[in-house]
């Protein structure tokens, strides 16, 4: 048996906003019955169409799956179109308090599912992702590529596979299995999961070191002195950081700066968020690097 939060099983149990949509604006579908998990999600938006005001999923697997799907609709009604672009599927374990790490893939399935409808609302996408979870109407879509099956299984591609790698900064394939379920059936693709890994890990620090060379040069270039320093970082963190937070419930506030050493508050539902540490390192800090000094590390108080 799982260890299910209390939320996971009220939002299995009673699911919010279950059905069909006829007059949806927004479809966004994602899986294969034939081969796993399956959502159809429908949004609804206002007459300016700025804002979601209903929504409603149908979905088929495990409990984990139903309740993810239940809180992605509860996340995302009456938030705006440019508030739910930020959800990832960290927001919707941190809504349900958590979920294992072997049921992590189900709240990539609403994230996925929630991009497919956003895509759909723009006129990117039919709303109806490949079998292998990326829309045909895509403009990058590469069957022999990026877009090509890795987990038969499953029928994962690698683009997927890269990037819940990237986005949840994932290090292991029993990670990667846990987060879309390749190499979780019949295990013959775990080697080349294994180099696909090893190949965007590879690619996530050259990017790491070129920008804090980048960074290095600006830093030589124009030195901050300590007051502008604090300043940039209060600038970036009100400016950049705190909205992007406050659109999901949460905040941040700046407690102390001591050299490159950043001490920050997370509040609201940030600060129960079993994701937090995720927010502060992948979001909070990287913003901070980008946008400041390359050198800054983010601590919570």
């Amino acid at each position: 048996m799982w260890d299910y939060t209390e939320k996971v099983m009220d939002h299995f149990l009673h699911p919010r906003n279950v059905g069909e949509m006829p007059d949806a604006d927004a479809v966004g579908e994602v899986g294969n019955i034939t081969c796993g998990d399956a959502l159809k999600l429908f949004l609804k938006l206002d007459e300016a169409k700025k804002t979601i005001v209903d929504a409603k999923f149908q979905t088929f697997g495990c409990a984990s799956a139903i309740a993810s799907a239940s809180a992605l609709t509860e996340l995302v009604i009456g938030k705006s179109v440019v508030e739910v672009e930020a959800i990832s599927n960290d927001d919707i374990a941190g809504f349900l308090g958590s979920l294992p790490e072997e049921k992590m893939h189900c709240s990539v399935m609403g994230m996925e599912a929630l991009q497919e409808a956003l895509a759909n609302l723009r006129g990117e996408s039919d709303g109806k992702a490949s079998d292998h979870g990326h829309a045909h109407g895509h403009e990058d879509y590469d069957p022999n590529g990026l877009d090509r099956i890795v987990c038969i299984c499953f029928s994962v591609s690698e683009r997927q596979i890269r990037e819940v790698v990237r986005n949840n900064a994932l290090e292991t394939v029993d990670q990667v299995t846990n987060y879309c379920k390749a190499g979780g059936s019949c295990g013959g693709c775990k080697e080349q999961i294994d180099t696909i890994l090893k190949d965007e890990l590879g690619r996530m620090e050259e990017e790491d070191a070129a920008s804090t060379e980048e960074g290095t040069v600006s830093e030589e270039k124009a030195p901050l002195t300590n007051l502008q320093k604090m300043m940039l970082i209060q600038q970036v963190v009100n400016d950049d950081i705190r909205p992007g937070l406050q659109a999901d419930g949460g905040d941040l506030e700046l407690v102390d700066v001591d050299g490159d050493r950043v001490v920050v508050k997370l509040k609201g539902s940030c600060s129960g968020c079993p994701g937090a540490q995720v927010t502060l390192k992948r979001w909070v800090e990287a913003q901070l690097r980008e946008k400041v000094l390359p050198t800054i590390t983010v601590e919570q108080a």
